[in-house]
């Protein structure tokens, strides 16, 4: 015996090699050509050699050697033979390794990088349609994303669990218990069951409750392939033969060999190494069968195991087996060669988009324009963004994509006939077989407990070098072959248990009742059996001399009764294993397993299900459920050999509809399952392809760099309609844009976080609803509510990097869901890479934040709409929680069409205004719906301390933003800034004047020449006379910041617009103790010079506020000449100044302004800055204490300044941001005299000469000089300066004096408007200039005159909604 024979046979393997080479391994390349093709194969000692035809559809099958026959096995002494030559990576050893390699990061490069590859996208970046869309990752759907996506197809895949690679999966009880995903009927006994639903859906275990048999299934990017036994066997000849196959394959039984062949090229299985360690539970098996007379069936199993390093077959780098048996639980060392790492991997080289996280619910024919079919549309319920908080949501409001071409549904035996039997249900027809004949493959799972042999079964988290436990299964009894009937045939193989699953083994062999104890012991043999049981209670499952660690597991597949059923009720998928055992049958085997335990001095015990829930098995194989049919029809199953599903009880088929999983085997195959379902898949696809004229490329990939790029993309689909190509282009950006921004957050490492919202309430739809107004969103709801038009919509937000996010201006996320609402036409809508701005400045409205929602959604009828929605925190909220909750939950909704370019500029925050409006109406944030979205709340990031501070830095801006509002009155006040912003509209005069007045003071004129003339005749103008207030200039009639002002509009209406700017206005000589009564010598200098220089004409004259005080004075007193005048619009007030409430309390308490003048001097400047002096900073802080209504308090330091003054000259919500925040630049200041005037007037009710004579000005005989002069008086509703009584007064006055039998005297309140907002107020171009002008035009140009709006930039801003605030 040479040394390492001998140190073998002493249970010791050679000493533990060094770890396998990992990392991207770029740059190297690896001859993979042919892999895909037909060519002539050979694989390591095997000598078959499959040869197609070029002539069929479907090539002769493979030609076996004689010596390759599945009866023939390796016999006990095999011969030298020749072995495949050393491949890429080969030299590095392989084999058990060190505890330190346990976890083994099998694909990163540097060993501190958590990180791990991610070959699935986020659903994010989902499209509207695919050509191909596959369901499931297991083997049918892994060999249909592949062979598509390889034909140049674009291919989408949906996986229902998440994506781990070797590295991530669990090890322990309590990582792996959080993996554990129970549905089903829990039915011991005869019992009728209860309902079971526990753990997370997208876990990576999912063990299915039925009556009569349970299941255990896998979830994840590779679907049960990455928990099986890796075992690849083909089905026996006479199973294929029997009559439940179609035609097509039980009368050429070895048809599929060319597509094992195929799977056998990708998978590349192999039988354990005869050189490498002996393991305890294979020998301990081979001494069974002989035993049990078999000693001829028993060999070595291929399985998808690597026995050495490098790439696998698909350019994917592999390590060689560590030995840990942990193969039913996730093998970490990356040697299990799963799905994932080729079958999907080739995948997403050749351009196909995975996602995970998405189960698919049912299927629906999808209809073009004209009603015909045109592909079909899969919904999914998306688990990702911990959407499962929202239970009642998440089935309910399903998203969806479009596959153009055709459907793979490889979701699993279980899943596919659930998602037929919805679709079903949901109208799509196909044969009532459905659900029907499934089978749990004849498996039994039994122990050989305590027996006298080491088998070292129980799997290790790590390596354990000189104790192997080895793979799964590394042997099998196989006793299926030449048999008379294919129904006795079985296979008895090895296993192991996973080490999460140790412990609860050993208190389940040890209490578990009807165990069969071995007969005839010695009371030395029952010692030694008691001692082993004692040593693993209390030293452990792996103490190696204790009874687990003695303990065989048996795993059998044989052939039961295939009377199975799946069935919906209340939605959910109910299975009936009836018939499983074929009782007999099963009783013999069970027999032959307890022979064979007692044969080597161990306790038989039987499946646990069996004894502890009365005549039940356990199967890890499900098959059936959506069988082929025998007679091609729909009338004896549900596809036809080739997996295209039935319409009906027919042979006609849905096109493109195809099943590529285990549901379409029709019967138990005595054997493990996945070479034939991956053999049956390659046959569909191929089958598939060869009717669409597909190719499928051939080509070899090098070694994949799994961290970078894929290197193929599909061909691009270009739709025939120009609008298709249009929002193909656009969906394009759309998605650039995302992945750019999804890549270059994981290029950085930033962290991110979101949340998943559910907001409900009522939209109705109606175009003619189009303003952008609370109270037309309130009608809109008032109506939706009263016809139930419901709405509803469940969106993911996700900044991807958080601190990106917060910094940026729009503090922008990605929204991702659905929203429904019945009442538009092609709702259900998709909602794919929308945009949530969180508290965002709202230009409309000063100190007002909005959350906004802004996307375009596809519905189910391909139509696009756009979606925009704004939740408005303002003013109002502060020091009021209730009205911060409704704030925060209340979004006002408008739905409109999509506009070619809409969402191109994302900056752009009125782009939503651009499409038509088809639908109004507010939703809301329920409580119960608002406490699982605090539960979605969530971080991401590489490691724990991103994500903390992730989490840290969104709660403390969101507080912060919140806390600025909901405190408004005690939060930092705001200063005047040093640069203009928001200038949207300069309107400069065209020129400007000084003017000297009978006194020689100077100040100015400005004028505007009109843009339009009507009639297009230049002497069909104008001119008009407008006088500001005190305190400001022509810029509140000019102002910059709102995209319509007043020069604007009625320059366009054909008027010469002149603006003085008097001496109690915003200029220097201001500060000179000037008064209303002092400037009406300008208001006389200027209409004097209009009258010299341009037209002797009478000229009509509009007035503001004190600029009105003062024209009156003017005209009452004789100064001004009435007969210049046309005619005169008063603004607020003309000769009866009337202060409003809290204004007269400061005019008549005290003598304020001699206060102030004592304290700071002659002139109260409305501008202030933190540099100021003691006593301006003082009382900007008290002014904090200035009584305002709630929804008026802001904290504007001017602002304040200003309301002090003059008392509040607007409602906020009428000013934008921008006016609001400069409002200094528009607002000069007082002196003291004029402050003390002004008090003395409002007080009294009447203009007034100055002081000290002060004499009444608007007496009997002065108001005469007013005769003929028609008036319009109008007033803001909410006026805070004066009191409407101001306008109403003179309004009587002249009434009474020259009588109402004509249209001379006119008076309007102006409802939702202020003081001075009646110029400056955002929307006052549509509210109050339109009937000023008319009054203008009626006098200026008869009665019989109507306005023509010209085209212009402002008609296309009014026509395209920009203006609609």
């Amino acid at each position: 015996m040479d040394r390492l024979s001998a140190h073998q046979s002493n249970g010791a393997p050679s000493p533990p090699p060094t770890p396998a080479c990992s990392g991207r391994q770029l740059g190297v390349k690896t001859d993979t050509t042919g892999l895909f093709s037909g060519s002539t194969h050979t694989n390591g000692d095997s000598e078959a050699s499959f040869i197609e035809s070029p002539d069929s559809d479907f090539p002769p099958t493979p030609r076996r050697s004689p010596k390759q026959q599945p009866q023939d096995f390796p016999r006990s002494n095999p011969v030298s033979h020749q072995i495949p030559t050393e491949g890429i990576h080969d030299h590095q050893a392989g084999g058990p390794r060190a505890r330190a390699n346990g976890k083994v990061r099998s694909y990163v490069a540097d060993q501190d990088r958590q990180e791990f590859p991610r070959i699935s996208r986020p659903v994010e970046l989902i499209q509207a349609a695919y050509d191909v869309v596959v369901i499931g990752s297991g083997y049918g759907g892994g060999v249909a994303a592949s062979r598509m996506a390889r034909t140049g197809s674009s291919v989408c895949v949906l996986e229902r669990g998440r994506e781990k690679w070797p590295g991530e999966y669990p090890t322990g009880a309590a990582d792996a218990f959080k993996e554990l995903h129970t549905s089903g009927t829990f039915a011991p006994g005869s019992l009728d069951g209860i309902p079971v639903q526990t753990g997370d859906p997208t876990g990576m275990y999912h063990l299915v409750f039925g009556k009569g048999q349970n299941a255990v299934v896998g979830n994840g990017l590779g679907g049960t392939s990455l928990m099986n036994a890796n075992v690849f066997m083909e089905a026996d000849k006479g199973t294929l033969a029997m009559k439940a196959w179609p035609p097509e394959i039980r009368n050429k039984v070895d048809s599929l060999d060319k597509y094992y062949g195929k799977v056998e090229k990708v998978l590349e299985p192999a039988e354990y190494p005869d050189d490498w360690p002996e393991l305890p539970k294979a020998k301990l098996l081979k001494k069974q069968a002989q035993y049990m007379g078999y000693g001829d069936k028993w060999r070595k199993v291929k399985q998808t195991t690597r026995f050495q390093n490098g790439p696998n077959s698909c350019g994917v780098e592999m390590s060689a087996s560590a030995l840990t048996g942990q193969d039913a639980t996730g093998v970490n060392d990356g040697s299990k060669t799963t799905t994932l790492v080729t079958y999907l991997a080739d995948a997403w080289n050749w351009g196909a988009e995975l996602f995970c996280e998405c189960e698919v619910r049912y299927i629906e024919k999808a209809k073009d324009e004209q009603g015909n079919d045109d592909g079909y549309l899969v919904y999914f319920a998306w688990h990702g963004r911990n959407r499962g908080h929202f239970k009642a949501n998440l089935h309910g409001d399903l998203m969806w994509v479009r596959a153009r071409k055709a459907i793979f549904l490889g979701a699993g035996a279980l899943a596919t006939p659930e998602i037929l039997l919805r679709s079903k249900a949901m109208g799509l027809e196909m044969s009532n077989l459905v659900g029907q004949n499934m089978s749990g493959n004849g498996d039994i799972l039994a122990f050989g407990y305590n027996t006298n042999e080491m088998v070292n079964g129980i799997g290790r988290a790590y390596p354990s070098p000189y104790n192997p436990i080895g793979p799964c299964i590394t042997s099998v009894i196989d006793c299926r072959h030449n048999l008379e009937n294919p129904l006795d045939g079985f296979v008895i193989e090895e296993g192991s248990v996973p080490h999460a699953l140790a412990h609860f083994l050993q208190a389940m062999l040890d209490l578990m009742p009807g165990s069969e104890e071995p007969k005839n012991l010695t009371v030395l043999d029952k010692a030694h059996s008691a001692l082993a049981r004692y040593g693993s209670r209390f030293l452990g499952p792996y103490f190696q001399k204790g009874a687990i660690a003695r303990t065989q597991i048996y795993l059998i597949m044989s052939h039961d009764s295939n009377q199975a059923m799946l069935t919906l009720q209340d939605d959910k998928p109910v299975l009936e294993f009836l018939g499983v055992g074929r009782s007999d049958h099963v009783k013999k085997l069970n027999n032959l397993l307890a022979q064979a335990t007692e044969a080597v001095g161990g306790t038989f015990v039987k499946n646990p299900f069996d004894t502890m829930l009365g005549n039940q098995q356990v199967t890890v194989h499900p098959i059936g459920g959506a069988c082929m049919a025998r007679d091609n029809t729909g009338r004896t199953g549900v596809t036809n050999h080739v997996g295209e599903v039935f319409t009906g009880l027919g042979s006609e088929t849905h096109d493109g509809l195809i099943i590529t999983d285990a549901a379409v085997i029709p019967t138990a195959l005595g054997a493990n399952p996945f070479a034939t379902i991956a053999a049956l898949a390659e046959r569909s696809v191929e089958a598939y392809c060869q009717r669409q004229g597909l190719q499928i490329s051939d080509e070899g990939n090098g070694i994949l760099d799994l961290f970078g790029e894929p290197q193929h993309k599909p061909k691009q689909h270009l739709p025939q309609r120009t609008v298709s190509k249009i929002e193909a282009v656009e969906e394009g950006y759309s998605l650039g844009y995302a992945t750019r921004a999804i890549q270059m957050a994981k290029e950085l490492c930033s962290s991110g976080m979101g949340f998943t919202e559910v907001m409900s309430g009522f939209i109705h739809h109606d175009p003619n609803m189009n303003t952008d107004e609370r109270s037309t969103y309130e009608l809109a709801y008032r109506t939706a509510k009263s016809r139930c038009e419901s709405a509803r919509f469940f969106l993911s937000v996700q900044a991807f990097d958080t601190l990106r996010t917060l910094s940026h201006a729009q503090h922008r996320a990605m929204l991702t869901g659905t929203f429904v609402c019945p009442a538009i036409p092609g709702s259900p809508f998709m909602v794919r890479r929308g945009e949530f701005n969180l508290f965002i400045i709202d230009d409309k409205a000063p100190g007002t934040r909005n959350l906004t929602y802004d996307f375009d959604m596809t519905g189910v009828d391909g139509r696009r709409l756009h979606f925009h929605g704004y939740k408005v925190v303002d003013s109002s909220v502060a020091l009021n929680p209730l009205q911060f909750w409704r704030s925060t939950s209340t979004l006002y909704v408008t739905v409109s069409e999509h506009v070619d370019g809409m969402c191109s500029n994302l900056d752009d925050e009125n782009a939503w205004r651009r499409g038509k409006v088809l639908a109004k109406g507010i939703m809301n944030i329920q409580p119960k719906d608002f406490l699982s979205e605090i539960m979605t709340m969530t971080p991401t990031g590489s490691n724990l301390l991103k994500k903390v501070v992730s989490a840290a830095s969104f709660l403390t801006f969101f507080t912060r933003k919140s806390l600025s509002l909901f405190m408004a009155p005690l939060t930092p006040l705001e200063y005047p800034s040093m640069l203009p912003t928001g200038y949207i509209n300069n309107t400069p005069p065209t020129k400007s004047y000084a003017i000297y007045a009978d006194d020689g003071v100077c100040t100015r004129l400005h004028m505007w020449e009109p843009t339009h003339y009507p009639d297009n005749d230049e002497k069909n103008v104008k001119n008009l006379f407008m006088v500001p207030g005190a305190a400001v200039d022509h810029h509140i009639f000019a102002l910059p910041t709102i995209r319509y002002n007043a020069v604007n509009y009625f320059r366009r209406a054909g008027y010469r617009v002149f603006v003085t700017v008097h001496r109690i206005g915003q200029l220097m000589v201001a500060e000179n103790s000037w008064t209303t009564y002092d400037a009406r010598l300008d208001i006389k200098a200027c209409m004097q010079y209009i009258r010299e220089h341009f037209s002797k004409e009478k000229i009509y004259t509009i007035a503001h506020c004190m600029g009105s005080v003062a024209l009156s004075t003017g005209m009452l007193d004789g100064t001004i000449p009435t007969d210049w005048f046309l005619g005169v619009s008063c603004s607020q007030v003309f000769m009866n100044p009337i202060w409003q409430t809290m204004n007269l309390i400061k005019a008549t308490t005290g003598p304020y302004d001699k206060i102030y003048k004592a304290l700071a001097g002659n002139w109260f400047s409305c501008s202030t800055s933190r540099d100021d002096s003691y006593v301006q900073q003082a009382l900007n802080q008290l002014l904090r204490l200035y009584p305002q209504p709630r929804k008026e308090i802001c904290n504007n330091a001017a602002c304040h300044r200003t309301s002090l003054v003059f008392g509040r000259c607007w409602n906020h919500s009428n000013l934008n941001e921008a006016t609001h925040r400069q409002i200094d630049r528009f607002f000069g200041g007082v002196n003291m005299k004029l402050l003390h005037l002004l008090m003395k007037q409002g007080a009294e009710g009447h203009v007034m000469t100055n002081e000290p004579l002060c004499r009444r000005l608007d007496t009997p005989e002065n108001i005469q000089r007013l005769k003929g002069i028609p008036f319009l008086l109008f007033v803001g509703r909410d006026q805070a300066v004066l009191s409407p009584e101001a306008t109403e007064r003179t309004y009587e006055i002249l009434c009474d004096t020259f009588g109402t039998n004509d249209t001379s005297y006119k008076r309007r309140v102006v409802p939702g408007y202020g003081h001075l907002d009646v110029w400056m107020g955002r929307n006052a171009w549509k509210d109050v200039y339109p009937f000023v002008r008319e009054e203008v035009d009626r006098v200026c140009r008869g009665e019989t005159y109507k306005f023509v709006e010209p085209n212009d930039e402002f008609k296309e801003m009014v026509d395209s909604g920009e203006l609609l605030y």
